[in-house]
C-alpha cells in the first residue's frame, strides 16, 4: 500500500527536477549568448552585429529571443546586452506557464 502511494509522488518529484534542469539549461544558454553579444558590442560600433552574434549563439532559439543592446560611443564606457528567452513548463498531462528567463552581460567598449 505504501509503495502505491509513494511511486506517484516520486514520479512527480523526478519530473519537477527534470523541468528545473531544463529551465537552468535555458538560463545558461541565455547567459552565454549575452556574453557573446557583449563581446561583439564592445569591439564593433554597430549594435546589429551584437544582435546577430546573440542570435547565432542561440541557434534555433535565437528567433524567439528578445535582445536589448546599449552601446555608448565612448571608449571605456560599458556596453550592455540583455537577452530574454521563454521556457514553456511542460509536464505530462499538465501544460504549465511560460517562464521568462533573462541574462545580462557588460563589457567595456574598446573601439
Amino acid at each position: 500500500m505504501e509503495l502505491a502511494l509513494l511511486v506517484p509522488l516520486l514520479l512527480v518529484l523526478v519530473l519537477l527536477i527534470v523541468e528545473v534542469s531544463l529551465a537552468a539549461l535555458v538560463q545558461i544558454e541565455a547567459a552565454a549568448a549575452a556574453r557573446e553579444g557583449a563581446r561583439v558590442a564592445a569591439t564593433t560600433p554597430d549594435p546589429a552585429a551584437a544582435v546577430a552574434a546573440v542570435r547565432t549563439a542561440l541557434g534555433e532559439r535565437g528567433v524567439e529571443a528578445r535582445i536589448n543592446v546599449h552601446r555608448p560611443h565612448v571608449v571605456g564606457r560599458n556596453a550592455r546586452v540583455e537577452v530574454t528567452l521563454w521556457h514553456q513548463v511542460d509536464l505530462p498531462l499538465i501544460r504549465g506557464p511560460s517562464v521568462a528567463l533573462s541574462a545580462k552581460a557588460v563589457m567595456r567598449v574598446e573601439q
